[in-house]
């Protein structure tokens, strides 16, 4: 098997990141995983890598908050080694709802963890990886949504709009750091089978994209797996669809 380093994936305990943890060990990456309150789920993601035969450790973390963004990074490389990958997924969604009635509560707490927890793990993750700070260069894979371009009308049109943000640190960022030795990346997960969905959801639209069902977050994982390792080396600033052709 490839070694290919440590990787870290925010919010790793279900759905897409923790797919993508498995993903990663599978593939060659030690891994560290953050959490903010399903310590179970993380620490059952340790153990899928464990026996994978990488090095994996969960770290609780509030990844809207610079000060936990720095102890979540610091944790990881202490006990796993620089971080080479990293894959910008934590992300909440409120109930859907139209944009007339979402509220102030709602909208900051979506666009701080979306939005500006995404900017602030990107910016943790260029400083430790670009060679003109002393770093060894490294990837980081933008977990966006295809509702990005979508808009998710009468359901999360806020989401979707944090969403879109990331898309466009993706490609900013992707110039900024390119000549130092990072690639930025991002993917666009359409309807995909995990928790982040209202119960229901999925049995009302999952067959709507071209390809008659939802997707899986193993489908999902396996792009982000590409993405971070060399397979890869000529791409970045790239956005890339996983939705079913929808």
């Amino acid at each position: 098997m490839t070694e290919r380093g440590t990787a870290l994936v925010t919010g790793g305990s279900r759905g897409i990141g923790a797919a993508a943890a498995v993903a990663l060990a599978a593939d060659g990456w030690d891994v560290g995983v953050s959490y903010r309150t399903r310590v179970d789920e993380a620490e059952q993601v340790v153990a899928a890598c464990e026996k994978l035969g990488r090095r994996a450790v969960a770290v609780q973390a509030e990844v809207s908050e610079a000060a936990e963004i720095e102890r979540l990074f610091e944790a990881v490389t202490a006990e796993l080694g620089p971080i080479r990958a990293v894959v910008n997924n934590a992300g909440v969604v409120s109930p859907a709802g139209r944009v007339a009635d979402y509220d102030v509560a709602r909208l900051e707490r979506v666009f701080r963890i979306n939005t500006i927890g995404a900017f602030l793990v990107a910016g943790a993750a260029v400083r430790r990886m670009s060679t003109e700070r002393g770093g060894q260069g490294g990837v980081i894979i933008n977990v966006s949504s295809r509702g990005a371009v979508l808009g998710s009308a009468n359901e999360y049109v806020d989401y979707a709009s944090s969403k879109a943000a990331v898309d466009t640190l993706t490609i900013g960022l992707a110039n900024e750091v390119a000549k130092e030795g990072i690639r930025v990346l991002g993917i666009r997960p359409g309807l995909i089978e995990t928790e982040i969905h209202e119960e229901g959801r999925l049995d009302r639209i999952g067959t709507t994209p071209p390809l008659g069902r939802p997707g899986t977050a193993d489908e999902v994982a396996a792009l982000i797996a590409f993405l971070a390792s060399d397979r890869s080396s000529y791409m970045t600033g790239s956005m890339v669809d996983v939705a079913g052709g929808r």
